[in-house]
């Protein structure tokens, strides 16, 4: 028997599982798949602060941002999972938008640095001509998403001598075990599984898996498809680039089809091209026409990529939330209930703290931020 299940092997999952077994919890991470099997093993590895507006998902991703740092910083970490930290550049095609970039950075409170259209080339000398500017974030930074979450899981497995970790792939959750109204487990394709609480962290899946506790989270996919370029033998992008409308996209509510130009390289030489999103249910068909978009405006923001081959294409669901915040905490509706899910694409960048803060949760210790505006009951009738 565990003290924690974790339901989910992706970035988050592996980031709940591995502040858990450090604070000296016994924990199983139970994934009907491998790791990294669903929407981590198709993100870019975003970490971000720069498209957060003022609040707690910027308040989650500056602790993230920390603690990510942290990782990469232990000497048996450094390397192992791609870390760069080489600060976001978001630019502006007009003056308008400069000075709404502007405002929202002042707002942010975090670091940046404002740069006039003259000296973009400073930061990105292959940038088109004839962008108004832009504002410099450097604290976002990258990582290697499949890598990172396998990271987590192995050094969590290992405990630091404290708790322990343990994996169970290829076990589907059927349902969950309970002692009156309290849930003690999951039920699985491989059998039942027990622990004093369960941390439901299956992305995308997360309103599924509620589902079976008898709980709603509306939590719906969103697809997105990225463009991966031959690798190039010089560096052509030095930082993560993207366009203003990239923020405006994150925030929106459409689920029609919305693309922005994002495009960064990779320490392989590869350059990942971006972002597209829609609600178009778990339909996994490619879309020459969303390609050919996100080409061309990768293209208009740095024209000598019109010279490099596309080799491949990918896609993924992110777990959105009508309200574009992750659900984190204890479910009342369902005692032993936990969720860490519905970060819709920034789950990358904000897993370690949702693992961290879980791990105060539930060692009964002061969590460093108010979970309250992550709290799963809050899109019930009553909570509205």
């Amino acid at each position: 028997m565990s003290d924690v299940i974790v339901v989910g092997a992706g970035v988050v999952g592996a980031a709940c599982a591995y502040y858990a077994a450090r604070a000296g919890l016994d924990v199983t991470v139970v994934d009907r798949g491998p790791v990294a099997g669903g929407t981590t093993g198709s993100g870019e590895g975003n970490i971000l602060v720069s498209d957060k507006e003022p609040g707690p998902e910027l308040e989650l991703a500056v602790l993230s941002n920390r603690l990510w740092r942290e990782l990469a910083g232990h000497g048996e970490y450094e390397g192992g999972f791609e870390f760069e930290a080489k600060g976001g550049l978001v630019v502006a095609e007009t003056g308008e938008v400069q000075r709404q970039l502007t405002e929202l950075a002042a707002k942010q409170g975090v670091e940046h640095t404002l740069v006039p259209g003259d000296s973009l080339r400073d930061y990105e000398p292959e940038l088109a001509d004839g962008l108004a500017g832009g504002v410099f974030y450097p604290q976002d930074a990258q990582v290697q998403p499949m890598l990172a979450a396998a990271r987590l899981l192995r050094h969590g497995a290992e405990s630091f001598g404290r708790g322990t970790l343990r994996l169970r792939l290829g076990a589907a959750v059927t349902g969950f075990v309970r002692e009156g109204e309290r849930i003690t487990g999951v039920r699985t394709s491989q059998g039942d599984v027990l622990g004093d609480a369960v941390i439901n962290a299956a992305g995308t899946w997360g309103g599924e898996v509620a589902a079976l506790a008898g709980v709603d989270l509306p939590v719906l996919p969103r697809r997105g498809f990225i463009l991966v370029t031959e690798p190039l033998p010089e560096p052509l992008i030095r930082h993560k680039v993207y366009t203003a409308a990239y923020v405006t996209n994150v925030a929106s509510d459409s689920a029609g089809l919305e693309t922005s130009a994002v495009v960064e390289g990779t320490p392989s030489g590869t350059v990942l091209i971006g972002a597209s999103r829609e609600r178009v249910g778990f339909d996994r068909t490619m879309s020459v026409p969303v390609l050919a978009r996100l080409a061309a405006q990768a293209v208009a923001l740095f024209p000598a990529l019109r010279e490099v081959r596309a080799i491949r294409s990918y896609c993924g669901f992110r777990p959105y939330c009508p309200d574009h915040l992750p659900v984190i905490g204890a479910d009342p509706r369902a005692p032993g209930l936990y969720h860490a899910c519905g970060h819709e694409g920034a789950g990358i960048g904000l897993a370690p703290a949702t693992g961290h803060l879980l791990a105060q949760a539930l060692t009964g210790s002061p969590t460093d931020l108010d979970l309250r505006p992550f709290r799963p009951d809050r899109f019930s009738e009553e909570s509205l």
